[in-house]
């Protein structure tokens, strides 16, 4: 496929920033890395007070703010509504794209129109970059998506067809911790169409200032939350069984994962 600006789909990719001046220029390089004709990039930035703000000014193709927000999700929100592309990316401002992502999630969207959000596979890298893991994901499934342990479909390698945010579907700002499971779970219980491009997209980064590494028992309080509101089954149980019944569904959910992805021999080269 030839990637030129009157034949490729224009895709904008969503930055919130906030004090994350140790990694937001490999992220900003790792957008102009693709070397892809029609991108937009913004950042919503919360008021950094570190080196954030020089960095992006040394970059003139940016489109940013900064200002005082109500967290990641309310700059999400506020990024998505600037969004002009046909494709929409999250990338956190401590990950990066990996080379080819974007031809990549261009031409799965373009196969299939009539996919809503589309995720690929991703890598774990620590603090410096280095690698930890190789993460190759399953195609979408909804039993895994409601009660597995974790969120397996990796924002950093996710991408949203325009007409989620054209049908009013935005972040809850009142999730500070687990608004991504929130999100999908919300957009696939509505019928939106999930897919999977089986290609490595984006690295994540895993240190000691991340929601994930030093917030995790708050995302999974959360994602409880999302869960007994959406789901039909567990909310028309007794509370006083709840949470035995998402436990055991939660170990089911597990199990599958696992030896989905040995039979697809996904642990053979997982690990560095």
């Amino acid at each position: 496929m030839n990637m030129q600006q009157e034949s490729c789909p224009k895709i904008s990719i969503v930055t919130p920033s906030f004090n994350q001046g140790a990694f937001i220029e490999e992220t900003i390089v790792s957008v102009l890395n693709q070397q892809y004709a029609n991108f937009e990039h913004i950042v919503i930035d919360g008021g950094s007070t570190d080196q954030t703000l020089d960095i992006l000014r040394k970059y003139p193709h940016l489109r940013w703010v900064s200002e005082p927000d109500r967290g990641q999700s309310d700059a999400l929100n506020k990024g998505f509504q600037r969004a002009t592309g046909h494709i929409i990316g999250w990338l956190n401002s401590d990950d990066y794209y990996l080379p080819q992502c974007f031809q990549n999630i261009a031409e799965k969207f373009l196969t299939d129109p009539t996919t809503d959000v589309l995720h690929g596979n991703y890598r774990w890298i620590d603090k410096d970059g280095k690698l930890l893991q190789r993460r190759r994901e399953l195609h979408f499934d909804m039993f895994m998506l409601k009660y597995l342990h974790m969120l397996y479909i990796p924002t950093t390698a996710t991408f949203f067809h325009h007409r989620i945010f054209a049908e009013a579907n935005f972040l809850d700002i009142e999730y500070g911790y687990a608004m991504d499971y929130e999100f999908f779970l919300r957009l696939a219980m509505k019928g939106y169409r999930f897919a999977h491009v089986d290609a490595f997209l984006a690295d994540f980064r895993w240190h000691s200032q991340s929601k994930t590494e030093s917030a995790s028992h708050k995302q999974l309080a959360e994602q409880n939350t999302a869960l007994f509101e959406y789901d039909p089954l567990l909310r028309t149980l007794p509370p006083v069984v709840r949470g035995s019944a998402k436990t055991l569904l939660t170990g089911m959910a597990r199990t599958k994962r696992v030896v989905l992805k040995a039979m697809k021999g996904y642990y053979r080269d997982q690990w560095v």
